[in-house]
């Protein structure tokens, strides 16, 4: 994967600068050290970073069609593409590289934006068809690679990550208050919304169609899961014959490269089914494995690692990771994310990919998606449980209000997700300053519609869970900032067999009582590695890795962390109530004091990663 940017002016004047664009591609160096293109026409310009890992000699981009009428520039792999070669050379088409972009090129020709559904991978790419002077822009179907868009008087702009859109001129930073509000109530930031008002995030399974008549933004996936009772049982051996073959693929195709292929290794039962899986296909040949072990033993599970290592021979990496480097690589975590954080834990995710980029390696396999995908999550057995106990009495007038925002939220006024968010809004409300409160009715997170609630009617709970936590863990959380930008900070290229699109089509298939049976999670995986992993993997316990919070960095006495939560710095910025922070801080403060995470929420940690956002990204006080 790479870097990608771009300047398109709509109007078809000369607005586009050679300089500029340049300086916006640069901004993304960390994303392709290896080399650099660009393709510039009056109207258009498109620049190119690259991380070299598929056709080390003719793969750089931009790649053209055979007349040169059709431009690319792509910020990841087609998985597929081979599959995909095949047929277009029998149907007449040439090839110049054997660089898997180039495929999409000759799809397009054929097809238009109706190729999209036939690819297998991670991308994100901006196609320009000279003939008709449009626009395309599409981001894979679960949103593992990024791409952010930005419009004004007729000029738009994208790139791969933020960085690259702050070095045009006509970018104002101006914070938007609904993301912001959003970080306080869900996982992360939800795509089409960012952190900065006035650029978007391209939502993942979308593409976008830019011309001189405006910009059309068009779903062409989604993880569609049937109405309940709809699935089709069948005995739980063919179920599993057929986990085992789609995981198998997955993996096989993300070897796709001519680079070395590593993995991490957690010591947990999804990265483990993946060494495994590699180990089975060659035997004989030994990949690099990489996990970051921890000084507090209560979470450390250096044990385990190595016992995986052990089991399939790997050429282990193992790094150590003490508390005090959280306050280290705190700024370096926010910078990259793009976005103020809940949590502090992508130092680490940052730091262990540092330990991959300094083994000489670019790729590596992570085990994200098995949890959201196979009901590996506490919530998935809450609904269960509180089924069987008959659900909430929200007979009382908070009750009901609260019932009435589930409805609105979810369709289904019995469903939780993460907190009571009636409740949880007098604590938002408190947080903020009063001239940002006197907004809140605008900015509100929790109001107007953040998911397709249609896709959840009549779906079995596993299934409604699954969705929710696809769209707002996995897309806006897990593979952004924790992934793919944790990854890139060290010109990393991190990929999810879980998150192949067959893998998921036929998950979809699958019986939830597979997935979440009694209150067993991931039943049918943990079936699976009956076949590969030794016994003491396979039967753990859900581990769920919480890093410290902002009690941890209060304790540590830090200046900068003093500063920026200190009452004349908050009440400066404008944005929350500094009385309120104070409180916090001192209650937080207090010896002995512990948040119960991740079942609470650390307010203090996104007051202050916000605090270093501002100051990073020279954002605007209130």
């Amino acid at each position: 994967m790479c870097g990608i940017t771009g300047i398109f002016d709509r109007r078809g004047g000369g607005r586009v600068e050679e300089h500029i664009l340049a300086s916006m591609t640069d901004a993304l160096l960390h994303r392709g050290p290896d080399d650099s293109g660009y393709h510039l026409e009056p109207g258009l310009g498109l620049g190119f970073r690259r991380l070299a890992i598929v056709d080390l000699v003719t793969g750089n981009q931009p790649l053209y069609n055979e007349d040169r009428s059709i431009v690319i520039v792509c910020n990841g792999e087609i998985f597929n593409f081979l599959e995909l070669r095949s047929g277009l050379e029998e149907r007449g088409h040439l090839f110049k590289t054997n660089c898997d972009v180039e495929v999409l090129l000759h799809l397009y020709e054929e097809e238009g934006a109706g190729f999209l559904p036939k690819l297998n991978g991670q991308f994100a790419f901006a196609l320009y068809d000279t003939n008709v002077k449009r626009l395309l822009l599409a981001r894979d179907h679960v949103g593992i690679a990024p791409l952010f868009y930005a419009e004004n008087d007729g000029l738009f702009l994208f790139a791969s990550e933020i960085k690259g859109l702050l070095k045009h001129p006509s970018i104002r930073r101006e914070v938007d208050l609904t993301g912001l509000d959003q970080i306080f109530a869900f996982p992360g930031c939800l795509a089409p919304r960012t952190m900065f008002k006035g650029i978007r995030s391209l939502e993942a399974g979308h593409f976008l169609l830019v011309e001189g008549e405006g910009i059309t933004d068009r779903l062409y996936w989604d993880m569609e899961y049937p109405e309940e009772g709809a699935v089709s049982y069948r005995d739980e051996a063919y179920y599993l014959e057929r986990l085992d073959d789609e995981l198998q693929k997955a993996v096989k195709l993300r070897l796709l490269g001519d680079v070395p292929v590593g993995y991490y290794l957690s010591g947990g039962l999804d990265s483990s089914m993946i060494a495994a899986i590699l180990h089975r296909m060659a035997p004989d040949e030994r990949r690099h494995s990489f996990s970051i072990g921890f000084a507090q033993q209560e979470i450390d599970e250096t044990r385990f690692q190595r016992m995986m290592a052990g089991h399939v021979g790997s050429i282990h990496h193992e790094m150590r990771f003490d508390w005090p480097e959280i306050s280290d690589g705190f700024r370096k975590m926010i910078l990259h994310a793009e976005s103020p954080l809940r949590e502090s834990y992508d130092t680490c995710s940052i730091a262990l990919s540092r330990a991959v980029r300094d083994a000489g390696m670019k790729v590596v396999l992570v085990g994200e998606g098995a949890d959201e995908l196979f009901a590996g999550y506490y919530g998935y057995k809450f609904d269960r449980q509180r089924l069987e106990q008959g659900g909430d009495d929200l007979s009382d007038p908070e009750g009901m209000l609260e019932a009435e925002l589930r409805e609105e939220l979810w369709g289904d006024d019995s469903f939780i997700y993460e907190k009571n968010f009636y409740e949880f809004q007098s604590v938002r409300e408190a947080l903020y300053s009063e001239r940002v409160l006197q907004q809140f009715h605008d900015f509100n997170s929790v109001r107007g519609g953040i998911i397709d609630k249609s896709k959840l009617l009549g779906r079995h709970p596993v299934h409604r869970r699954s969705y929710i936590d696809l769209k707002l863990r996995l897309a806006s959380h897990l593979i952004s900032d924790h992934g793919d930008r944790a990854a890139f900070a060290n010109s990393v290229e991190a990929r999810y067999p879980f998150l192949d699109i067959n893998l998921m089509q036929f998950v979809r298939e699958i019986p939830p009582e597979l997935k979440l049976n009694g209150l067993t999670e991931k039943y049918l995986l943990k079936r699976l590695g009956e076949r590969y992993l030794p016994a003491p993997i396979r039967e753990r316990q859900k581990f769920g890795f919480v890093a410290p919070g902002s009690p941890h960095l209060l304790g540590q006495k830090l200046s900068w962390v003093r500063d920026i939560l200190s009452k004349e710095s908050i009440t400066r910025q404008g944005y929350f109530n500094p009385d309120t922070v104070e409180r916090l801080v001192e209650r937080y403060s207090t010896t002995g004091f512990n948040l119960n995470l991740p079942y609470e929420d650390d307010l203090l940690m996104v007051v202050l990663s916000f605090g270093v956002f501002m100051e990073e990204f020279g954002m605007p006080e209130f």
